[in-house]
């Protein structure tokens, strides 16, 4: 028997799909996606319908969405995961044309019922692609120079489209993905080596540039890393939302304060408080103790991620697995890093807590895609 043999004559069919569906990581994402819809109730001054009941509708319709997903077989997603890429590189182009402006940046489509940002789009279908890449690839070219440029090349071009937006948060997460992707798929380390000492000749680049003719970051990004570097300069002005959210975060002290009884968020001190600085107020209501479980219930989602991947005989889905997994730890990682100054504000939302309706859809189908991969991975009867 060969192994597509095996592999199509060894997968669930039918309802059994349900029965192999990862069901740890369905409780999982539904225990983080609560703790977003308890912070949205808190925020809003205990107003359910403001932000909590629009986020819950919108977790409803990814969940279905997500099981839809991961009851179609894997092979179906791999045979489409080009279209995919193409598609979402069309939006992105799209926006470059006809986005709506909000904030200041040029990143959504509007729909009318919702806006969609094609960014978050292209972070799970550039995982796709770059899966199916290596699924293709034999194992002996993976390092080969003229084998490792397609994927670099696959990378840049949505990278290059997402920059100029400007969505810097977003443009990083897709270099980061993509690289871990190729990590994954056994890319040589050296070619990593190589990128890490251009990364340090690039932010070399970027600081001289300042204040020249050929700049190659908006002032407000520059002074983002000011106020990185040292937010006391400007208290009031650029370091007010890091000064604000240190403030939150060091006086929820071990347990908090308690719910819908921060003071930072109840009195309008911390900004964007129900978006990019949400971890804040559950850190000041909670403390140590709400902040470090949030973190747990990710942690726990990517180790059922990653044992999946583990034991997924197909590369194709051992690869997307382990990409969705990466683009989560990502998200959670830099905007956890953001709030607490360890990191610049680039504008990355928390994942499955932040209020908004295109990362939360797109989360979840991608977890459809882990679904998907784990449900019909090759077994032994």
């Amino acid at each position: 028997m060969s192994y597509l043999e095996y592999k199509v004559q060894t997968v669930p069919t039918g309802a059994r799909k349900i029965l192999h569906a990862n069901w740890a990581l369905v409780l999982l994402l539904t225990a983080v996606s609560a703790v977003g819809f308890l912070m949205l109730v808190s925020v809003a001054g205990g107003d359910f319908s403001r932000w909590a009941e629009p986020q819950m509708k919108r977790f409803i319709l990814g969940l279905i969405v997500m099981m839809m997903i991961g009851m179609v077989p894997i092979w179906f997603w791999r045979s489409i995961s080009g279209l995919a890429y193409l598609g979402a590189l069309g939006l992105l182009l799209l926006v470059e044309l006809f986005g709506a402006i909000g904030m200041g940046a040029q990143r959504w489509i509007d729909l009318g019922f919702m806006r969609l940002q094609p960014s978050e789009l292209m972070k799970i279908t550039l995982v796709m692609i770059l899966a199916a890449y290596y699924d293709w690839l034999p194992l002996a070219k993976v390092s080969r120079p003229q084998w490792v440029i397609v994927p670099v090349i696959l990378t840049l071009i949505p990278t290059a489209l997402v920059l100029k937006q400007p969505d810097l948060g977003t443009a990083i997460l897709l270099v980061a993905g993509g690289g871990i992707v190729m990590f994954c798929a056994g890319v040589s380390w050296w070619y990593f080596i190589a990128v890490i000492a251009s990364g340090v000749a690039l932010v070399y680049t970027v600081f001289a540039s300042r204040g020249t003719d050929w700049q190659l970051l908006k002032d407000y990004q520059f002074r983002r890393i000011d106020t990185f570097l040292d937010p006391s300069t400007d208290p009031l002005g650029a370091g007010y939302h890091i000064t604000q959210s240190k403030i939150a975060l060091g006086s929820g002290g071990w347990t908090g304060k308690g719910f819908m009884q921060g003071t930072q968020s109840r009195l309008n001190f911390l900004p964007e408080k129900h978006t990019d600085f949400i971890f804040t107020t559950l850190a000041e209501e909670f403390g140590f103790v709400g902040g470090f479980s949030l973190l747990a219930l990710y942690g726990l989602i990517i180790f059922f991620c990653v044992v999946s991947a583990v034991q997924n005989k197909d590369r194709f889905g051992s690869l997307l697995t382990l990409g969705v997994a990466a683009t989560l730890f990502l998200f959670f990682a830099v905007n956890m890093s953001m709030v607490m100054g360890l990191a610049p504000v680039v504008g990355v939302p928390l994942p499955l807590v932040s209020y908004g309706g295109s990362a939360m859809l797109v989360l979840l189908a991608a977890f459809g895609l882990v679904q998907s991969a784990h449900i019909h991975r090759p077994r032994s009867r």
